[in-house]
């Protein structure tokens, strides 16, 4: 049984993408009394190094981001309303009428429109750009509204996490899960020695992964994401992507990287010689921190698996249960594998 309540702690922080401290203090407080060398660099992503029962064969990194998409504050209206842009891609379609929490002082608010019985005819049918929603906090006036909110500051949604027999319900499963993931693997007792990041500003060009592979310099990378299921009414088999219930998901190929052959098909072993349920992601489609992982240095074979979520990047993301025990399984198994240089053996044989 997986802790979930760690899962819901994980996506219940607020922590856009440039803003991670919130998350990063709880990472490090669930996982200060299990790795061995924890450091923070300059950009604020987390470096943690976890000794073996024996070195590795080969060097390998675990990687997950911390950000989540949000948005920002830009602008302040003489009536006191607040205009904002997007960290991280947003459908502006689910926008209206979401809540949203901003800055340290976790003021609340809720994002407006014009009222549809003021609206153009055609205006009513179209999804209104960002400069033509506001965010309402109550205040009555611009000097009001600055003694809760400044400009810069971050813009959270407000989401519940909850869970029946089969799902789970939150924001920010992309990328919490995944650091939910390493946690995991950072309190086991590990066959080999093994590297982890858990990133900064994915969510806004794969920044901070960047500058963490170039730190570690890893041989082998495996990338734990979230990724999007299309499996909706109305929506024909070939188109979507993934499917909740069907596994850990596996790409080939997405916008920014083609993954490592080898590392494909010994994923899919894993699924033939334990209980693992893996599906491929049937897109080429988005993109993840392997797009920068791999390219790093000398250049870094790498894979990544993934948590099918319905309604990414949205307040209110659906998962299934089975599925993240699935991911999780495959990740240790297949990080031993690597660790321990089975898969240099299988390549060679």
């Amino acid at each position: 049984m997986l802790d979930y309540e760690l899962l819901k702690q994980l996506c219940m922080c607020n922590s856009i993408s440039g803003d991670e401290s919130e998350v990063r203090e709880l990472i490090i407080s669930r996982i200060k009394d299990y790795a061995d060398e924890i450091n923070v660099d300059n950009l604020g992503n987390i470096l943690v190094f976890k000794k073996g029962k024996n070195r590795s064969v080969h060097k390998l990194m675990l990687s997950a981001h911390m950000d989540e998409v949000g948005f920002m504050v830009t602008d302040i209206t003489s009536e006191g309303y607040i205009k904002f842009d997007e960290v991280g891609g947003i459908d502006r379609r689910i926008l209206p009428g979401k809540r949203v929490t901003i800055g340290s002082k976790k003021i609340n608010g809720v994002i407006g429109i014009k009222p549809i019985h003021l609206a153009k005819s055609d205006e009513v049918t179209e999804i209104p750009a960002l400069d033509e929603m506001y965010i309402d906090i109550g205040a009555d006036s611009k000097d009001d509204a600055l003694k809760y909110v400044s400009y810069g500051d971050s813009v959270n949604f407000i989401g519940e996490f909850e869970e029946n027999s089969n799902s789970l319900l939150s924001k920010a499963f992309d990328d919490r899960f995944g650091c939910f993931v390493l946690i995991n693997m950072i309190k086991r007792n590990l066959e080999y020695d093994m590297y982890f990041v858990f990133a900064v500003q994915e969510e806004v060009g794969l920044r901070g992964a960047k500058v963490a592979a170039y730190t570690i310099d890893p041989e082998y990378a495996l990338v734990i994401e979230g990724t999007t299921a299309a499996d909706l009414p109305e929506i024909n088999e070939v188109k979507q992507v993934c499917n909740l219930q069907e596994g850990a998901v596996i790409s080939v190929m997405d916008r920014s990287t083609i993954y490592d052959k080898e590392l494909v098909n010994a994923a899919f072993n894993c699924e033939k010689d334990s209980d693992i349920k893996i599906q491929y992601k049937r897109a080429v489609s988005g993109g993840n921190d392997s797009g920068v992982i791999h390219q790093s240095r000398c250049g870094v074979r790498t894979l990544a698996i993934s948590l099918p979520c319905r309604y990414i990047h949205a307040p209110s993301c659906v998962a299934n249960k089975t599925d993240c025990e699935n991911v999780l399984k495959l990740t240790n198994i297949l990080a031993e594998k690597i660790a321990g240089g089975e898969l240099q053996r299988q390549v060679s044989d």
